[in-house]
Parts: structure tokens; C-alpha cells; sequence
């Protein structure tokens, strides 16, 4: 019985030792680990999905697949790792908005060409943004929260993850369409803005579901929209934006995905494309994406690449349009 157990064990935090053998393993050296390299501290919606993904790989590829956590500058730091990586499917990155489709708009001189510099693999989820306010808020609705910062003398006030964050930008994307004035408040993290959105030092938060979601469940927090096509069942029933304000236009996927270096081989590309997707459709990692408050994509490099390009165009846009800067 030993031996049927020993080739999946844990090697190290964030390492796991694989066992069977795929087209893209055997491209790949087995002495020379795979890496996901993760835009963020560990601990976070990405960071899990990252371990979650390479654990699956282990069962199919006999190799070591290593989880390394490059945090700052909203990405770059990770995404320029990758670019600047051996293109032989050893270094992966786990892709999100942050480096491939904002940064080229707020950073005119970043050390790689989004556009140039990746191909992608696959697009793994959507870890869904909403717009919250504390219980005790007089805003109960979307429209009752539209109807009233369109005739007050005071801007909206909203907390967000920074300047030039995801959610500073869905908040303005918001704020543009509906045609109201917001004052934005940068926070470092999650964590400090829903503080104050609770003590009630800002108005109204852009959180993800996965932020707002125990608040929700604890009573201290209302969604009052979700920035999706489709209501997220663990919200409280709250409505998408787009049903609440009455639009269109106002789904704002928050992707999760994953890259190679340009020039990576294409059969190793296709090989691992085909291993991500298949092993994204799997009925458990269906429900390790619900648990994380996220909505499954399971797409290929087409469906990523169109996701990627409406992403940038979108992000180009608001950030012109609020003449957003950021030091």
C-alpha cells in the first residue's frame, strides 16, 4: 500500500511531488521544478487557487510544481519575472488584471510588453467585485444609493484597495456610467477599508465577493450589486448592477488566469492549456471556487485572449476619463 502513496506527497510549503506523466511533463525537465509565481502575498483568492491548481497537476504530471509568491507593484514585479523567464513551460504566470491589463496604462515604462512579452494558457475563474455599505447605511437599494448621490452637495465617498487598484477602477467604471461624482478613498487592503466602512468613515466599498461575503453572512455588511452577469448565490440574493441601476454594460470580470513566456514551444502550450481547462471542469474544483466566493471560467488561450483584450480596452478608457494617476 506504500508504495501506491508515496509519489503525491508534500514536499515543502507551497511544493507538491507529482506522479503521473503527461506530453507537457515529459517536456519538461523532472529535475527542474515548474513554478507558479503569484502577484500576491500568500492567503489570498489567487494565492489559493494557484496551490489548488498546482496540487491538481501533481496527480498528472511527474514533476514538482513550486507556488512562489511575488507581491508589489501591483504585479509587475511577478509579471516581469515570467517575461523574462526560459521559455520551456517551467515558469507560469498566475495572471490577473493588475500587470497585464492596467499597469500599461498607469506605468508608460514597464520593464515588458503585456501584449508582447505572454501567451496565454487558460482563464481559470472570476472573483467577482460588488459595491457594499455597512448595515446601518440609509441605502438600502442601488437606486435609493444612485438617486441620492445625484442631488446631494457632497461627492459619494467609496473605500477601495488603492489607487489604480481593480476596485478604485470598477468603482469609477461606476461612477462614469451612472453619471455621479464619488470622492475615492485608497486604502492598503481590504482590511483597513472595511474597517472604516464599518465605523462608517466611508459611505459605500468596491470589495470583491470573497472580502464582503463573511460580513454579509455576520449581518454587518449589504451588497447592494454585483458587478457579474448572474446574481452570486452567497450574497444574500443581492442583485448585479446591472439589474439594480437599471443598465447594461456593468459585468466586470475580475479574471484569474494563467500565462507562459512568449515563445514557449506550442505543443508544451497546448499540452498544459488542455491539462488547466480539464482539471478546471472538475465537479471539485466547481466547489473550491464557490467556497472562495468565485465563478468558474475554464476557458482556453481564445476565450483568455478576449477577455484580456475587452479588459484593456476597458481599463485604458476609465483611466482616461478620470485622468487617473499614480506615483
Amino acid at each position: 500500500m506504500k508504495s501506491k502513496i508515496l509519489p503525491i506527497i508534500l514536499c515543502s510549503a507551497g511544493v507538491l511531488c507529482a506522479a503521473p506523466n503527461t506530453a507537457w511533463a515529459q517536456a519538461v525537465s523532472a529535475q527542474k521544478p515548474v513554478r507558479f509565481i503569484v502577484p500576491f502575498a500568500a492567503g489570498g483568492a489567487q494565492d489559493a487557487i494557484a496551490r489548488y491548481f498546482a496540487h491538481k497537476l501533481t496527480t498528472r504530471a511527474n514533476l514538482t510544481v513550486v507556488v512562489e509568491n511575488k507581491g508589489g507593484a501591483g504585479g509587475v514585479i511577478a509579471a516581469d519575472q515570467v517575461a523574462k523567464s526560459m521559455p520551456d513551460g517551467s515558469t507560469l504566470l498566475i495572471a490577473t488584471g493588475g500587470p497585464i491589463t492596467i499597469a500599461p496604462h498607469l506605468q508608460p515604462k514597464l520593464p515588458y510588453d503585456p501584449k508582447r512579452d505572454f501567451v496565454p494558457l487558460a482563464i481559470l475563474a472570476d472573483t467577482p467585485m460588488t459595491l457594499a455599505v455597512r448595515t446601518q447605511s440609509r441605502y438600502t437599494t442601488m437606486a435609493e444609493l444612485i438617486r441620492d448621490a445625484k442631488v446631494r452637495s457632497a461627492p459619494l465617498s467609496f473605500a477601495s484597495n488603492g489607487t489604480g487598484s481593480i476596485s478604485h477602477l470598477v468603482g469609477e467604471l461606476f461612477a462614469q456610467r451612472v453619471g455621479v461624482p464619488i470622492l475615492p478613498v485608497p486604502y492598503r487592503g481590504a482590511g483597513p477599508a472595511m474597517t472604516d466602512l464599518m465605523g462608517g468613515q466611508v459611505e459605500v466599498m468596491v470589495a470583491s465577493s470573497a472580502s464582503i461575503d463573511p460580513a454579509v453572512k455576520m449581518g454587518t455588511a449589504r451588497v447592494l450589486g454585483s458587478f457579474t452577469s448572474k446574481r452570486i448565490s452567497t450574497l444574500g440574493g443581492a442583485p448585479t448592477v446591472n439589474e439594480s441601476a437599471g443598465l447594461s454594460g456593468l459585468e466586470v470580470p475580475v479574471w484569474v488566469g494563467i500565462m507562459a513566456p512568449a515563445k514557449t514551444p506550442s505543443a508544451r502550450l497546448e499540452s498544459l492549456s488542455n491539462e488547466l481547462q480539464a482539471i478546471c471542469k472538475l465537479p471539485e474544483t466547481q466547489e473550491m471556487f464557490i467556497g472562495l466566493g468565485a465563478l468558474p471560467s475554464c476557458g482556453g488561450p481564445a476565450e483568455m485572449e478576449k477577455v484580456v483584450a475587452e479588459d484593456f480596452d476597458r481599463w485604458g478608457l476609465v483611466i482616461r476619463r478620470s485622468n487617473i494617476k499614480v506615483n
